[in-house]
């Protein structure tokens, strides 16, 4: 069977966890059958993965325009695929478009929802409307919807009505625990200037507002004194969310705070994993957060969001500590302060008690392993695509 991937991320072009997935993915369905990833940007050498540039006419048009261009490209060279596989609404229409064009089935992974990241309206302007339209169209018309998680598949299915149940399943994000796995050295902890004597709590994500940075940020005024507070932030969606965040972490007013705006290599990300008293996912959105999956198989405490899947990964009192959220329509707490506030005292729970903390870490990794093989994930998804292709 040939299966085309279809992916605006792939290494070494990854920013998210929707490109994290379909790497491991990627590698593991390879063993299963004929799989060929189609992304966006630089030419990669990696033999069965074709990359594909804003064509020349849409280079100054708006994000939105330019990624349907590249998905028609994308679309184009899928002639002869048994089925097209797409992630995220960056590569919907690519799929959609694909399965107009040569009859092929097409499966669609649900990473997140435009519905539900109205602030992206902040980074595209009017592109919003348009990707939004390319999810609906492409998930509408699909062959069948993955959700990665429970709480993903219900706001897949509150979002848009018109698809019918049936049709979403649920196949979780994967971890490769041997590859995230505790590392002791303490070199890229002295590169950057971090204490390894001191407990340290650490964040990684971009800097948008579905990340909840600004809340980890306020509540920051609020932990141990002792405490210091790494920050692998980057790649803002606006100038505005840029501004604010650099405010925020100029106002904090405490030594200790680390903050890494470069993309780091992931062992580096590893060893500050590591040695984090606590790993922070403070989202308002995250269907799965495989981040956290990332902490706990490196051995190190969770205190995240109890929002989307988040609670599906991290077991409250067992691998982490979660956060309630009251939140509105576009994920913002009703009561900002109150979050920050909850957040800063579950964080400061584990500061205060180490050995708690790494007996969270030490069940957040036997949790990975048991739960969340990649190979178990490519099993399943060959299962479904097999019900689709006879």
């Amino acid at each position: 069977m040939r299966v085309d991937l279809l992916s605006r991320e792939y290494p070494p072009e990854v920013y998210g966890g929707a490109g994290v997935h379909v790497e491991y993915l990627a590698r593991e369905l390879r063993r299963l059958a004929d799989v060929r990833v189609r992304c966006f940007g630089a030419a990669r050498s990696e033999p069965g993965v074709s990359a594909y540039r804003v064509p020349g006419g849409l280079e100054t048009a708006n994000a939105a325009l330019q990624v349907l261009g590249v998905d028609l490209e994308m679309a184009a060279a899928c002639e002869g695929a048994d089925l097209v596989h797409s992630h995220t609404w960056y590569a919907n229409f690519a799929g959609h478009v694909a399965k107009m064009l040569y009859d092929t089935p097409h499966v669609v992974t649900t990473h997140s929802l435009e519905p539900l990241r109205p602030w992206k309206a902040e980074q595209l302007g009017g592109g919003y409307t348009l990707s939004s339209w390319a999810e609906r169209t492409a998930l509408a018309s699909a062959d069948a919807i993955v959700a990665v998680s429970e709480g993903m598949r219900r706001d897949v299915l509150a979002a848009y009505p018109e698809i019918p149940p049936g049709r979403v399943s649920v196949i979780h994000n994967g971890i490769d625990t041997v590859e995230y796995a505790p590392e002791r050295g303490l070199e890229v902890l002295k590169k950057h200037g971090i204490d390894p004597g001191r407990p340290y709590v650490v964040f990684v994500g971009r800097i948008t507002r579905q990340k909840g940075l600004v809340h980890l940020l306020r509540a920051a005024r609020d932990l141990e004194p002792g405490a210091q507070l790494v920050l692998c932030a980057g790649a803002p969606d606006t100038p505005e969310i840029a501004a604010e965040v650099s405010g925020l972490v100029e106002g904090l007013g405490r030594d200790g705070v680390f903050w890494i705006s470069e993309m780091l290599p992931k062992p580096e990300v590893i060893q500050l994993l590591t040695h984090a008293t606590v790993f922070v996912c403070p989202s308002v959105y995250e269907p799965m957060g495989i981040v956290n999956l990332e902490a706990m198989a490196c051995e190190t405490a969770v205190v995240a969001t109890a929002t989307g899947g988040i609670p599906e990964v991290v077991a409250d009192g067992s691998t982490g500590l979660l956060v309630p959220i009251e939140q509105g329509p576009d994920g913002t707490p009703y009561d900002p302060e109150k979050f920050a506030a909850d957040l800063a005292e579950r964080v400061n729970a584990l500061l205060g008690d180490p050995n708690r903390a790494k007996a969270l870490g030490q069940a957040g990794r036997a949790r990975a392993i048991e739960h969340f093989s990649w190979e178990r994930i490519a099993e399943r998804t060959m299962e479904l695509y097999r019900t689709l292709t006879g």
